[in-house]
Formats: structure tokens, sequence, C-alpha cells
């Protein structure tokens, strides 16, 4: 593929066996040429999403020592200020830091483990100066979730398998939201050799769920050709792509592909993009065993998600 695919759900949702037997043909397709796909007919409504952004803005906007108070570094909940986090280290590129604040959230329910508790289901920090923040988002991050785990089962039945093998294994998962603001070139100034708003990377988890605007400094895919193409824009749907360790999990039959953010473009100095994203991964404590051939490619050894993702998360902390 030299595009990203535009699939809708809405046949999968509401069809009958053969609706669904060619929405999960067409992620198949999607997932092992380019690894990446716009998915219409989820059922979010866009009033949430907008809410959700637009609650976020009035954060961003607060004065910096105001969220200083919230700051934390990567894999931490609450404010990434610039400057912490350096994505193109993922591949083992140096690149300076990526132009981005952050605001971060993630699953928060402990399993009863202490180290794993500790690491991976810790308190959401809610700032008392945007008190909308916390519904939105609660709101928000319960339809992720659900989109998620749907998203995994029509993964489940495009490989032919039985439809929870994915999500039989995240039952108390993992996950962080990320809501990244792009600042404007007007106010960061020019960026740096080798700068991005986000540097070239791949995802680590399972299914990633992007919301974003349109922008000339947005959204670029690597394809297998080894070009970056922008990726499409298109009204109410979002931007779906795999991660390292779901790729993994399939035997490399699906691709968790490169990806990065434009820096800020001096034909459009003003624009400022607020983008959110959910990472979602499967239980920490899951044994991650390859699906070998005639499923996928290879049999890598088996990990546990946990010490596979943390070692991904260590890579890009500035």
């Amino acid at each position: 593929m030299r595009s990203v695919p535009v699939i809708d759900l809405a046949p999968w949702f509401g069809g009958n066996a053969g609706d669904r037997a060619r929405v999960a043909t067409q992620v198949d397709t999607a997932l092992r040429e380019i690894g990446f796909l716009l998915v219409t007919g989820h059922g979010v409504p866009v009033e949430l999403r907008a809410r959700v952004r637009g609650a976020a803005r009035r954060f961003f906007a607060l004065p910096h020592e105001v969220k200083d108070r919230y700051a934390v570094t990567v894999g931490e909940r609450g404010w990434l200020p610039p400057g912490v986090e350096a994505n193109g280290y993922a591949e083992g590129t140096p690149t300076p830091p990526d132009l981005k604040e952050t605001f971060a959230v993630g699953a928060d329910q402990p399993i009863g483990v202490p180290e794993i508790d500790a690491e991976w289901f810790l308190d959401n920090v809610w700032p008392a100066e945007v008190p909308e923040l916390e519904p939105l988002i609660t709101d928000y991050l319960a339809r992720m979730r659900a989109l998620a785990d749907e998203l995994l089962v029509i993964c489940a039945a495009a490989l032919g398998i039985r439809e929870d093998f994915f999500t039989s294994r995240a039952t108390g998962p993992s996950y962080t939201m990320n809501i990244n603001r792009y600042p404007p070139l007007s106010q960061v100034g020019e960026p740096e050799p080798g700068q991005f708003r986000i540097g070239p990377h791949t995802d680590f988890g399972t299914v990633t769920i992007l919301e974003r605007q349109p922008g000339v400094g947005g959204l670029q895919v690597y394809t297998l050709n080894g070009e970056w193409i922008d990726a499409p824009f298109v009204e109410d749907s979002f931007t779906i792509n795999i991660g390292d360790l779901l790729a993994r999990w399939t035997g490399d039959r699906w691709l968790s592909n490169r990806h990065r953010v434009l820096p800020p473009d001096p034909t459009a100095p003003d624009e400022e993009l607020v983008s959110l994203i959910y990472f979602y991964e499967c239980d920490p404590l899951a044994e991650v065993e390859s699906l070998g051939p005639p499923v996928g490619k290879v049999s890598h050894p088996p990990v546990r998600a946990s010490d596979y993702l943390l070692e991904k998360l260590k890579a890009i902390t500035v």
C-alpha cells in the first residue's frame, strides 16, 4: 500500500457473518501492508472528542508555573513539559526533544501485585484548575477501552483464531492516554536540525487509537518502499495502528510501522494542534508467545508484556 486505507466498521457492528468477515479481511490486508488504517462507523460521539480537546486546551493555556505542579516524566501521570521525550531514540536515532507538551492519564485499577501496580496502575492526576477534565476523560477512556477491545476481536477474526484470543489476555490491561499539544512555530521558533513534533518511531503496545486534527505539520507514515506519506484525514474517523507487542504476537505477519509528526511549518506559523492518543496494551503479566507459521512469519521467544514495554519506554525518556 502507498496510502492508508479507510475502513467502515458499521458492517462489523451491524452486519451479518459475511459483512464481518469482509471487515476482518480489510483489516488484515491493511496491517500486513502498511500497519495503519482509518476507521469510521466506530460509534464514539464527535461531541465528546471535541469537549475533551477543549478542556485540554484550557489546561495547556494555564501559566507554566501552574502546570509545573503537575509535572512528571514519561510513563507517569500528569503534565509532561516540553523537552522530556524524544521518540526517535526508540529506534536508536539520537534526536532533539520532541516539540510538544502532554497531559497523560492511564489505567488506575490495581491488580494486587505491588511491583506491577507501582509501574502500570498509578493514580491519575486531575488539575483542580480544569475540573471538567476528569469526567470528560473518564468517559472517553471507557469508550476507548471498549473500541480497543473490539479492534482486538476484529484482529483475532482476521487471523482466523478464536475471537477472544487477545481480549482474554486483556482483562486487567495497562493503557495510557496522551493528550499532545503541538505548539505553533510562532511560539517555539525554528526547530533544530532533525527535530519533529514527534520523531520517527513505532508504538509499543497492541493497538493505538488516534483522534487528530488536520495540519501542515501533521502525521506521516512510512511505506514499505521507503517513502514518507501524509496520513489522510477523514472527518469523524480514528487513525488506528498496531504496536510492536502485537506485531511480535502475530509473528511479524503485521507491521508495527514507523510514523512521525512533522515539525511546525513556516507556511502555517500559527498552527497549533491537539491530538488524543490512546495506547492500549494487555495484562502486564501476560506471556506473549508469537503465533508462528502458518499464521505468522516467525516465532519470537516468549516475553512478559510488562518487561517488554518497560524497556521500550525507557528508551524514549530524556
